[in-house]
């Protein structure tokens, strides 16, 4: 016998199944006649003259007489008409009821499935019990898949049998979706747990399909306990049958460019079992890989499974119309655009001509939605105008935006020992200038630190990933170590992360001019003096970033140098360079388990620590640093211990991360020392350790952090509390 199949899904199930599809015949029903004749009919219709109507009395008695009276005369005449009638029913000349009709439309029905009959009998209403919700307890119990494994069955390579895996999977998913285990094991009354049956069965069935068994049956069975108060077994039974593989596999279609591009996309192969799950995800990979390869606009067509009973085998079809393989054309746009098609060419990572791959053009609709100008976005293929040299036709692509507000507002806040409270506020309008030209305004309030600045950011100037930022910012900072009012105009270039789209490779490269006016404590003369100091300063960087991602990485590591040559004109010309070197790894343990680890050097060459800025030095000590050591704690003290800076720095810490939910906590060890030589000597580190709580947002990791130093100095607290947003590091 030749069968077709087709995929069904199930509704109620998260993958589709493979299901016989036979066609149904419509029911036949026999002529029958009519009731009454057109005569008795008319005669019954009440006349439309004027005269007066009737009492009701008087109607019903005429209606019950014209009742008895036809029903008497129809019988009569019925038998009269056709003797056969009394032989077919019951012999009797004179009826004092009249017989049922010979032919019952009931009788031509098709009569229901064994199965969709619930032979338990209707709950008795007068049972207390059942009235309360939730009353009837029921036991599931599937039999069936545990004999069907321990067959003699076909073998892989590793001499596995096959048809258990099957097996394990189709329990698992049952599991997973059934009604009966879903509501567990209760039941409002017995009708419900039947109905929960015939739809557990029916899902049996489009799962053992999936797996390729087609001849598959499911017997629903429950037993009543003995007692009142005893559960309801339920018991479904698995008739496999027999599996079915593939056959021949076929493609129908016109021919692609390589020739193989369709069949080697295909992962199925002749000799497997049907799975449904399987199919689908290679008939899903075609769809992929064809407009991957110079085809935007193929079309899976639905397969054909002509299934063979006598050799357990299914001929598999596909129709395939790969389309016009194509080269990119060229960029149009529609909607309300935040920019226009000449800015869209510097996102693009192709360049016209290309062949067409949809993986740059998802690479494209990225990038426009990193831009944020936008609040809808999306990037389609559509056939283009004339042909390459070769013949190719193009195909344009049509970018339909609609631009986002331009104007947000920001905030944060954090606290830390030492540094205190920190509010920061910013506004900004990030197309004042198109394209992608913005204007920020910041604000910053702390117990120590004051600050305001206006910036101007251009994004994507002129190449992809190519920012620009010219800024003028005031601050006054009041530490133990120095107060300054410090001036700054800096302009800067980078190739940087964001949090929607993190980049392995960046860079920066800038120029910063800044006044500051600092108080500070003068070994020399053993006294605190104010100083106006002028810096001129080329700050670069460069990193490195393999983590996962920016805000809570859990695996791979980051490498960050950064280096600025400066000029101190505060005490005479003096040139130095200022490098810090920053790496960190992360590590997972399990899923919810990471170990992570940092490591942070820094080294101030060509000038001597009492003639360079105060602000200019290395401090240790802090939330981003050695926590449990107050804000710039660490490192060489004057008389008063107030910290003085210096000119190198070591920095070490070690974390262990555990997640639960939305929640996590982190146990911590931080080590780090600043030396007033210019080469770190790794000694003498300080020490802090402590716990941390996690509260994970959609937009990253809040933190809160207490530690407490191991060897501390005199003036350092014991506790230190940290409040942040984001990792340590």
């Amino acid at each position: 016998m030749i069968r077709t199949i087709a995929f069904l899904c199930l509704t109620s199930a998260a993958a589709p199944v493979l299901a016989q599809n036979p066609a149904a015949a419509a029911p036949a029903t026999g002529p029958h006649a009519p009731i009454i004749t057109d005569t008795e009919f008319n005669a019954a219709i009440p006349s439309l003259d004027d005269a007066p109507l009737e009492s009701i009395e008087a109607w019903q008695a005429d209606q019950e007489n014209r009742a008895a009276d036809g029903s008497a005369a129809q019988q009569v005449a019925q038998t009269a008409a056709d003797p056969a009638i009394l032989a077919v029913q019951d012999n009797d000349a004179v009826e004092l009821l009249p017989d049922p009709p010979v032919t019952d439309p009931l009788l031509d029905d098709p009569l229901s499935p064994i199965a969709s009959f619930d032979a338990e009998p209707p709950p008795e209403p007068t049972q207390a019990g059942e009235r309360e919700v939730g009353a009837v307890r029921y036991i599931l119990r599937l039999d069936g898949l545990d004999a069907a494994a321990t067959t003699e069955l076909a073998k892989d390579a590793d001499g596995i049998a096959v048809e258990a895996a099957a097996w394990n999977d189709v329990r698992a998913r049952f599991h997973d979706l059934s009604s009966l285990k879903e509501k567990g094991g209760r039941a409002d009354s017995r009708a419900e747990i039947g109905q929960r049956a015939r739809a557990d069965r029916q899902l049996l069935l489009d799962i053992l399909n999936g797996q390729g068994f087609f001849d598959a049956d499911v017997q629903v069975k429950t037993e009543i306990s003995a007692t009142q108060s005893g559960p309801v077994n339920v018991i479904l039974t698995v008739l496999p049958g027999r599996r079915y593989y593939l056959g021949q596999i076929a493609f129908a279609g016109p021919a692609v460019q390589p020739a193989n591009l369709i069949s080697a996309n295909f992962v199925p192969k002749t000799g497997d079992a049907i799975i449904a799950d399987v199919i689908l995800a290679a008939e899903a990979n075609i769809s992929v890989a064809l407009p991957q390869n110079g085809y935007p606009f193929a079309a899976v067509g639905q397969r054909d499974i002509l299934l063979d009973d006598a050799n357990g085998l299914g001929d598999y079809t596909l129709p395939v119309d790969p389309g016009a393989r194509s080269y990119f054309g060229q960029l149009r746009t529609e909607g309300s655009p935040a920019f226009g098609a000449q800015h869209i060419a510097i996102l693009r990572r192709f360049k016209t001509g290309d062949l067409y791959d949809s993986r740059k053009v998802d690479d494209l609709r990225a990038a426009l939605v990193a831009t944020g100008l936008l609040s809808t976005v999306s990037v389609e293929a559509v056939p283009g105008e004339g042909v390459a040299p070769d013949g190719t036709p193009y195909a344009d692509l049509l970018v339909r935006q609609e631009a986002a507000p331009p104007r947000s507002l920001a905030a944060s806040a954090g606290y830390g020992t030492g540094q205190g409270f920190r509010a920061e506020g910013s506004w900004t309008h990030r197309n004042l200038f198109p394209p992608e030209g913005a204007l920020r305004v910041a604000a910053l309030l702390g117990t120590q630190e004051q600050a305001a600045s206006v910036a101007f950011d251009r994004a994507n100037a002129g190449r992809r990933d190519r920012n620009i930022e010219i800024s003028l910012s005031a601050l006054h900072s009041n530490y133990d170590a120095f107060e300054a009012y410090t001036g700054r105009l800096g302009v800067t270039m980078a190739f940087v992360s964001t949090p929607i789209w993190q980049k392995k490779f960046t860079w920066s490269i800038g120029a910063e001019i800044l006044g500051t006016s600092e108080d500070a404590f003068e070994l020399a003369r053993g006294a605190r003096d104010r100083q106006l100091y002028y810096v001129a300063a080329l700050p670069g960087q460069v990193g490195f970033d393999r983590s996962n991602d920016l805000l809570d990485p859990i695996r791979g590591y980051r490498v960050n140098l950064r280096v600025s040559p400066e000029a101190s004109l505060g005490t005479g010309t003096q040139i130095y360079v200022r490098a810090i070197l920053d790496g960190s790894y992360y590590y997972p343990v399990q899923d919810n388990i990471v170990v992570a680890a940092r490591t942070r050097v820094g080294t101030i060459a060509g000038i001597m620590r009492d003639n360079l800025a105060p602000s200019r030095r290395f401090y240790g000590g802090g939330g981003g640093s050695v926590r449990g050591f107050g804000y710039q704690r660490l490192g060489p003290l004057d008389p008063n211990n107030d910290p003085i800076g210096g000119r190198s720095m070591n920095e070490f810490a070690l974390e262990g991360r555990y997640r639960f939910g939305n929640f996590g906590v982190v146990g911590f060890v931080d080590a780090g020392q600043a030396y007033e030589s210019s080469i770190p000597k790794f000694n003498d580190w300080r020490v802090g350790v402590g716990i941390g709580g996690r509260f994970y947002t959609n937009f990253g990791p809040v933190r809160l952090d207490l530690a407490t130093p191991l060897n501390r100095r005199p003036g350092d607290s014991r506790f230190s509390v940290y409040v942040s947003i984001g990792q340590a590091f």
